[in-house]
């Protein structure tokens, strides 16, 4: 098989904080990885991209190149990821992942817990605010963060607030900092897991995975910020460990996978994804839909294929084939 493989390069960031570009630059490492496992198998071509997507793909013909996107947005846009999928689409491109349809509306953190509200699948009350409308009514403590940003992009020890001033001065610093409005979310007291999945129709549960926050004895500060993910010398990331498979009790398991897998449905999930919730009185309330997760090798989507007996090529080549299965 012909693959192209895409990334988004990224050189600079233009809002939020400066380690930011930590994150942001991270896709480069996934695409090498997808590389190195293709390569043995396949015709690998494995490109940046700026702003220009047209012009990387000009010389790949549709009917021959498969596009294993990883494309998070175009250069340093995020909020350009849906276009880049509609790009590929509108090109007649097979291309691994969701469609610009699913992209768009997971990265709306509150479009997405409207939808699941919309379909009976818990999730934490909200609220969304920008400068001017900080008068909320999610109960306290709520945690803050940016609506259309992942990777824990403005999620710190701040981001967890206990009173109406601390929760204004939070909005305000995600308004500033993210160029955006704020989802300020009732913040569930409990265990969290995530659920890697993949699939075009019926999608399947990898291993349950589960955040240990043992570590923390504050149960405030039980949460996965930007250094837990991003920043080895903190030490926040080494007090949140994961365990996969999670040690859970069968009823509890089957009710998360449940969950997981209507949330994939409704948000219109292909190929691979990633749904993190939070468990309260036995109740998963789901926190976030992600459709094309990283998959970089240290990554939590690679740690669940890896459980499920998986190694990392035989996972790429997976989901390789769940695009080559779109004709």
């Amino acid at each position: 098989m012909k693959v192209l493989i895409l990334y988004n390069q990224v050189d600079s960031i233009e809002k939020g904080e400066t380690r930011d570009l930590i994150s942001a630059q991270g896709v480069a490492i996934a695409a090498r990885a997808v590389e190195e496992a293709l390569r043995p198998q396949h015709e690998v071509v494995c490109l940046p991209v700026a702003l220009d997507l047209l012009g990387v793909v000009t010389d790949y013909d549709p009917a021959e190149w498969v596009v294993f996107n990883l494309l998070e947005g175009l250069g340093n846009r995020p909020d350009l990821e849906p276009e880049a999928a509609a790009i590929l689409q509108g090109l007649g491109y097979r291309y691994t992942g969701s469609t610009p349809e699913s992209i768009a509306l997971c990265l709306d953190k509150a479009r997405t817990k409207r939808l699941l509200e919309s379909r009976g699948i818990p999730t934490p009350a909200y609220q969304v605010c920008a400068r001017g409308n900080i008068e909320v009514s999610v109960p306290l403590p709520a945690i803050v963060k940016p609506i259309a940003e992942d990777a824990s992009l403005g999620v710190d020890d701040g981001a967890v607030v206990t009173t109406s001033d601390q929760l204004r001065e939070r909005v305000r610093y995600v308004v500033d900092a993210y160029r955006e409005p704020a989802l300020v979310e009732e913040f569930i007291i409990g265990r969290e897991f995530n659920v890697a999945m993949w699939g075009n129709g019926e999608p399947e549960c990898l291993p349950l995975a589960e955040i240990d926050f043992s570590g923390f004895a504050d149960p405030l500060r039980r949460i996965v910020s930007y250094a837990a993910k991003w920043e080895p010398d903190r030490a926040e990331y080494h007090l949140t460990p994961v365990t996969c498979p999670a040690e859970v009790a069968p009823h509890l398991a089957e009710r998360i996978r449940s969950v997981a897998i209507a949330s994939y449905r409704a948000a219109g999930c292909r190929g691979y994804a990633r749904v993190d919730m939070r468990v309260r009185d036995e109740e998963p309330y789901v926190l976030e839909v992600n459709p094309n997760p990283d998959i970089s090798p240290d990554a939590g989507f690679p740690r669940a294929a890896l459980a499920a007996g998986y190694p990392y090529p035989e996972m790429v080549e997976r989901i390789l084939h769940f695009a080559a299965e779109q004709g």
